[in-house]
């Protein structure tokens, strides 16, 4: 094959994005790409390889300035990529632009730099990514003046960082926060809330600050699922885990003090969730302490308050008991980008079905129960339920009709 043909657009695309993004669950680091990528053919109407549609996903069309860049991420790069090896104290947002050999065997990498220039508004580093062979001295020099990284794609799939850009600190869009909000801890991508009932999470900071081994501890009053529990207390910000240790977060330290106030010690507080087990009964009318601190506690995650607020506006915009797919259409009107990373399974086949090639969305693929996130529609809107916040359980996707799965606020301000 030759390398017009192995270097059109996804092929420099796919190449460039196992260079920056190497690993797809790396910790603080999240990337997706342009939903045009997701058709199956490109020049000349010719097949894409299924691998590199796989290694494209997921999909979504995320505003950065005044376009659409091919690739938005956040990571911190290698060394010889970025001018500086650390920006503030999070990963830079990064986009790329690419260019590949098109139906005519040509490549407008200038085009590419002038495009990714223009996302400097909003984005931290910016790259056109072309052929090594097509990119000129003098399209080099014009990166370098416009501050745009150049990466030089060969059709091996080695990838050559020819122009390095500096960090800019740029102010995040709206948009953009979707991309940084899915690369955080509290991301719903590749991860999962693993239990719906917020009980197990509150309890995962008394249990660590037990003395006992925490696992145990847990198992004892509260539940086995000593990961899943770890992975939502982490979601919720209870707790900070790290490579080799884990400690209790501001947040964390609260749920203790409430616990201690409430009950005397730590122990006493863990014997009531024992109290609990196999309880039906909303845990915000169990035991209403504790629900309203569930209460604070899901609130500060930062999807319940984008979901919050919009239900408000439905319920004034007289829409008080929205579908699920009513739900996601009214956000993507609103916030495109977050709504597709909060509600959409990340699967290329799911997102290719959901979002057309411009980004918008189409409704039959919505009325699917098995598109969605379980982390969102299940696992975070039964504790939004167990919170007082919402009138309604969640369902497992394969068991969810998503025209008659209601999203509704228990108590609306009218």
């Amino acid at each position: 094959m030759s390398a017009t043909r192995q270097l059109t657009e996804p092929h420099v695309l796919a190449h460039t994005k196992r260079r920056l993004f190497p690993d797809a669950d790396a910790t603080d680091a999240y990337a997706v790409v342009d939903t045009q990528f997701a058709r199956t053919s490109w020049v000349a109407e010719a097949e894409i390889d299924a691998a590199v549609t796989q290694t494209l996903a997921p999909f979504n069309h995320v505003q950065i300035g005044s376009g659409y860049p091919d690739l938005v991420g956040v990571r911190n790069l290698d060394s010889d990529l970025l001018a500086v090896e650390r920006f503030g104290d999070s990963p830079p947002l990064v986009v790329v632009e690419a260019k590949g050999y098109t139906g005519s065997g040509t490549v407008d990498v200038e085009r590419g730099i002038v495009q990714a220039h223009d996302r400097l508004h909003e984005a931290n580093a910016a790259y056109v990514a072309a052929p090594a062979r097509a990119i000129s001295q003098s399209n080099r020099a014009l990166a370098r003046e416009l501050n745009v990284g150049v990466l030089g794609v060969d059709a091996g799939g080695s990838v050559e960082s020819l122009e390095v850009p500096r960090v800019v600190g740029n102010r995040t869009a709206d948009e953009a926060r979707s991309i940084r909000f899915q690369a955080s801890a509290q991301g719903v991508a590749n991860k999962s809330f693993g239990l719906n009932h917020p009980k197990n999470y509150l309890a995962y900071p008394l249990a660590l600050y037990h003395p006992d081994d925490t696992a145990s501890v847990l198992c004892e009053y509260v539940v086995a699922a000593t990961d899943d529990a770890r992975a939502g207390a982490a979601f919720l910000d209870l707790v900070d885990v790290g490579p080799t240790r884990e400690r209790l977060t501001p947040l964390g330290r609260e749920v203790v003090r409430f616990a201690r106030r409430e009950y005397g010690s730590v122990d006493a507080a863990l014997r009531t969730f024992d109290d609990w087990k196999r309880s039906r009964k909303r845990f915000c009318d169990l035991a209403p302490k504790w629900g309203l601190l569930t209460r604070r506690v899901v609130y500060d995650y930062p999807a319940t308050q984008l979901l919050v607020e919009e239900l408000q506006r439905m319920h004034e915009d007289g829409i008080p008991e929205p579908t699920l797919v009513e739900v996601v259409e009214y956000l993507h009107e609103l916030h495109p980008s977050f709504t597709v990373e909060l509600f959409v399974r990340g699967d290329e086949n799911v997102r290719g079905r959901v979002l057309d090639a411009d980004g918008e969305l189409q409704r039959a693929a919505l009325e699917e129960g098995v598109v969605y996130h379980s982390p969102t529609v299940f696992q975070l809107k039964a504790m939004l339920y167990h919170a007082g916040i919402l009138t309604t359980r969640g369902a497992g996707p394969s068991n969810l009709d998503p025209t008659a799965d209601t999203w509704a606020l228990r108590e609306s301000v009218v």
